[in-house]
């Protein structure tokens, strides 16, 4: 089983040698805070948070927001802070380790090549280069910090790790706990309005998808003796849920044993038993997808049988599914949905 960093963002076929460096810390978020700093609520502070690890209270505004899931930032900068720093996105990211719709929101807030440090995680938290960017705020909300982890980068300065479950706390949820953190609970709360509303404007132009079953799964290329299942907790079945979809009876029972894990495996014997109407996979440039529909066993999936199903391999939208945020929503729902919507009617797509 592949780590959870990776089958966070990819599944075991995309696996790939992450590598990348520190750009340094900031010195300019103060600026950039000053200068949102009247979207702040009156009496915000000081606020208690409480979490999985416990709870942290803030004393004051943040001046230096430094983030360790993927997703924080984009919450982060949707409220009109500029981080301070951010892990490096290394799969379905961009060129320079982070997201378009990330970028196009940091440019809208005034944010120069080499302003935010873009440190590498792909070996573990990278405490070093949090520290160097000197944040009194550390966002973990998208992530899956341990406690050990947790207690070390408290260390370092006030820590709200994730609500629910590792790498499982809903976009909601995210923006509430960190409009909270930044004292913008207001605009966080109009924020969360407006894009549901985007969501739920796409999924009424599309009301074919409204109760249909789904799972979405990976596949290893090395082994194809079992199919992995994202469960219930994830966020790509979440965001699937949003979209007016079903969780896959197959899914629902098997993420019961366990509710915190985000993957569960299904021998591949018993691929027929896969009930979705849709099944969602991670391919590579199509030819994945060719050895799994001449599996002997998985082609025995009844949603691959019936063509229903999206062999994703644009890595860069597939992450507005399984890293959702206000910034992210868009791609999801322009470039994504009509994907599902598609493949529903019996045509594939990729």
């Amino acid at each position: 089983m592949p780590s959870r960093r990776h089958l966070l963002a990819a599944p075991a076929l995309a696996l790939i040698a992450l590598a990348g460096c520190s750009t340094g810390p900031r010195d300019t978020a103060a600026s950039s805070s000053a200068t949102s700093s009247t979207a702040v609520d009156a009496a915000a502070y000081p606020v208690t948070i409480t979490h999985a690890h416990g709870s942290t209270t803030i004393e004051q505004t943040p001046t230096r927001v430094a983030t360790i899931g993927w997703a924080d930032a984009d919450v982060v900068a949707a409220l009109g802070v500029v981080p301070v720093g951010a892990p490096k996105i290394t799969w379905g990211g961009n060129a320079d380790g982070s997201t378009d719709w990330f970028d196009a929101k940091a440019g809208e807030l005034g944010v120069k090549d080499g302003d935010i440090a873009r440190y590498d995680d792909s070996a573990g938290i990278p405490f070093d280069d949090i520290a160097a960017t000197r944040p009194d705020l550390i966002l973990g909300l998208s992530s899956g910090v341990s406690k050990e982890d947790y207690d070390k980068l408290s260390k370092i300065a006030p820590v709200v790790p994730y609500t629910v479950a590792p790498w499982g706390t809903p976009w909601q949820d995210q923006l509430e706990a960190i409009g909270q953190a930044l004292g913008r609970p207001t605009q966080a709360a109009a924020l969360e309005a407006a894009t549901t509303k985007t969501i739920a404007d796409a999924v009424a132009a599309n009301p074919q998808l409204k109760g249909k079953s789904a799972a979405w799964a990976w596949f290893s290329p090395t082994d194809l003796s079992t199919i992995g299942l994202y469960t219930t907790a994830d966020l790509r079945p979440q965001m699937l849920r949003e979209f007016g979809l079903v969780d896959s009876p197959t899914v629902v029972e098997l993420s019961k044993a366990d509710p915190s894990a985000f993957s569960v495996n299904l021998s591949a014997e018993k691929a027929s038993t896969l009930d979705a109407d849709l099944v969602v996979f991670y391919a590579a440039e199509g030819t994945q997808t060719d050895d799994i529909m001449g599996n002997a066993l998985l082609s025995q999936i009844p949603a691959l049988r019936k063509k229903q199903f999206v062999a994703s391999a644009d890595n860069a939208i597939a992450l507005s599914m399984s890293l959702p945020s206000p910034l992210s929503v868009r791609t999801a729902v322009d470039d994504f949905l009509p994907k599902i919507a598609t493949a529903l009617s019996g045509t594939p797509t990729s």
